[in-house]
């Protein structure tokens, strides 16, 4: 592999990840915190509001909801089709949640950013989906459908108004 994640072999063109995001409607989002301030829910949320739906998949609120969906423990637990896996978990992590991904039927397996399990991709790869590693869900979404500003974010905040 090579040493730049970004320019693995695996690593797919603007293309493609176009056309994923395009097909996608459910993305499970595993890792997903309930507090507002975390990469997992402020991804979750600008994705939810671009018309997915998201699946929150974390032990730590299985019963309770986020983001109004009920959340599970695992992707096992997820009622109904999974279009992308987005796995905001650590890098040794992922293998189990390839498996689980390839298990559910889904078809992306998407690595956030700083989560690199080649291993994993692979697998994953083999059994049929794609797969996506060190990279946002949320601003690859947003860079590719005109939704990112200075910054990466559209917080509002930043303006060249004068308040007055």
């Amino acid at each position: 592999m090579a040493d730049d994640p970004q320019q693995a072999p695996e690593a797919p063109d603007d293309a493609t990840l176009r056309g994923l995001l395009r097909a996608a409607r459910t993305i499970a989002v595993v890792g997903l915190s309930a507090d507002w301030h975390r990469p997992s829910f402020f991804a979750a949320k600008y994705m939810q509001q671009r018309g997915y739906r998201i699946r929150p998949v974390n032990p730590r609120y299985a019963g309770a909801t986020v983001l109004g969906e009920p959340c599970v423990a695992s992707l096992a637990e997820v009622d109904g089709p999974v279009d992308i896996v987005d796995v905001f978990r650590r890098t040794e992590e992922v293998g189990p949640i390839a498996d689980a991904a390839i298990a559910i039927g889904a078809k992306v397996l998407w690595q956030q950013i700083g989560v690199l399990n080649h291993d994993a991709a692979a697998k994953a790869r083999a059994a049929g989906l794609a797969t996506v590693m060190n990279r946002c869900v949320k601003i690859e979404h947003a860079r590719l459908f005109g939704g990112l500003h200075w910054a990466g974010v559209n917080t509002g905040v930043v303006s060249a108004r004068r308040r007055g």
